[in-house]
């Protein structure tokens, strides 16, 4: 077995196992995997985001355009409604006729569509970056989320069956008062923690019903009881190597670094204007006076003029020269953003392999407790009978052990976001990285290569519609989980 068979083996077996026994969590039914899928396929977040991609898609041959011939044509008709009543009048025709025709083809431009297409080229690479980089903030949500609902919901089960505890204890201890074998002031203790353990019920009751609307939110529709998450994959073996993989595929460090390559052809675009440009030409005109001018006159004729024409910028104000240092200045931020981008890479990789391991180090201290706290909870209740202990060390014993069993469900739900957001800051957390079902997954590339070299003006797609699911019709949720036996 390997050290990475070896670390996922002892990682998982204690996370999985605890959220599956630890009282009031969930029955096994829905899983991660099908959340995610559910988010990949239905999260409006994803979706426009790959809307937007597809716009940035046609920045490409909206360049490209620029270095392709044009070509128009016009028509029109007039008529001579009043000559002026001249004897020179008869000499004008009563009606015309034009038709014309203009085409142009750039020959050279300083540079300025040749930069503007790698610009559009590399703004599309910068954009399936942040694609990939939605994913990954979509999929951290969701395991989020879904562990969110699996800590409440188990906190919930603890809290209620903390409830039904104190109630046998205080009807115990109410029966033991009219026998006179404790006080009134122990059975105000025990009503006092009742009240108290309800209260707490009901804001972890609150608590749930506010992680399975956020569920609803994020993935779609409302969550059944969930199963435990299966083990994290490709986890690192050290914070450098957790580093190092993040600078090289972090998908938002990617796209600032090619939107900082998309400034610097942009500098190129805008000097392109103190450059000169040539270009051809050809046009054709037709008139016709529709046999109303003069016997003998022809009342058509036709020419065809083709040329080239050179433009040599010589002066225009100093526009050119702001435009350059506009384009540069640009730069320089997105230059400033791609270090910045990287320190907060960096920074979030430190920051979620630390939380990692101290969930994982406060999993094992909490469990510890808990084994610790039902023993002690064992021995009071032993000693109460005996009269070496009061009632209030009970109740204070069996505090102890909810507190330390809330400790450990929210470690194991912390070690378990901390490791995906891990994952996610690293670049790991994609949809190619997680075998998700359903179908084949979102291809960027295909509506690229669909669209970058379609050139007509009339091509356009069907009117778009909404891929999200909407959650209106979702009930509302509860806090609803099944019972719980008495320990």
């Amino acid at each position: 077995m390997t050290r990475q068979s070896r670390w996922r083996t002892a990682a998982a077996a204690p996370l999985l196992v605890a959220l599956a026994t630890t009282p009031g969590a969930p029955a096994l039914a829905d899983d991660l995997r099908s959340a995610l899928t559910a988010a990949y396929q239905t999260n409006p977040d994803l979706q426009a985001a790959r809307d937007s991609l597809r716009a940035t898609d046609e920045n490409v041959p909206i360049a490209r355009a620029a270095a392709l011939p044009s070509l128009s044509g016009s028509v029109s008709y007039n008529e001579y409604v009043d000559k002026g009543g001249s004897y020179f009048s008869t000499s004008y025709p009563d009606r015309v006729m034009g038709l014309g025709a203009n085409a142009g083809l750039p020959l050279y431009n300083g540079g300025a569509v040749k930069n503007g297409i790698a610009a559009a080229k590399t703004r599309v690479e910068a954009g399936r970056a942040s694609l990939r980089g939605t994913e990954s903030s979509v999929f951290t949500n969701t395991v989020t989320a879904y562990m969110d609902v699996i800590r409440d919901a188990a906190i919930v089960g603890l809290q209620k069956n903390n409830v039904q505890v104190l109630e046998v204890n205080l009807q115990a201890t109410s029966d033991r008062f009219e026998i006179g074998d404790v006080t009134r002031t122990d059975v105000a203790q025990s009503r006092s923690r009742l009240a108290l353990a309800r209260a707490s019920l009901r804001s972890a009751e609150a608590n749930l019903v506010a992680s399975r609307e956020t569920y609803v939110r994020i993935i779609g529709h409302a969550p059944g009881t969930l199963e435990a998450p299966p083990a994290l994959a490709g986890m690192p073996a050290s914070v450098e190597d957790a580093v190092d993989y993040a600078l090289d595929n972090n998908p938002d460090l990617i796209a600032a670094r090619e939107a900082s390559k998309a400034a610097g052809y942009d500098v190129k675009v805008a000097g392109a204007s103190r450059l000169p440009t040539v270009s051809a030409s050809a046009s054709t005109n037709s008139t016709n006076y529709l046999s109303s001018y003069l016997p003998g006159v022809p009342n058509a004729y036709r020419n065809m003029v083709a040329g080239v024409t050179a433009s040599i910028p010589l002066f225009q104000g100093g526009a050119p020269g702001a435009r350059v240092r506009q384009a540069q200045a640009t730069q320089g931020a997105t230059m400033e953003q791609e270090i910045g981008t990287e320190r907060a890479v960096i920074a979030t990789v430190r920051s979620a392999w630390s939380a990692w391991l101290a969930a994982k180090e406060v999993i094992g201290l909490n469990q510890t407790a808990v084994d610790a706290a039902a023993l002690s909870l064992e021995g009071v209740r032993a000693e109460n009978t005996v009269g070496n202990r009061t009632i209030l060390n009970i109740l204070d014993a069996e505090q102890e052990l909810l507190n330390a069993q809330v400790q450990l469900v929210t470690a194991k739900r912390n070690e378990y976001v901390a490791g995906f957001a891990l994952l996610s800051a690293m670049g790991k957390a994609q949809a190619k990285d997680l075998g998700l079902d359903g179908g084949v997954l979102y291809d960027p590339v295909s509506n690229y290569e669909r669209v970058h070299h379609r050139i007509w003006d009339w091509d356009s797609d069907p009117a778009p519609v909404a891929r999200a699911t909407a959650t209106v019709d979702t009930p509302a949720q509860d806090a609803t989980i099944p019972d719980q036996p008495l320990p």
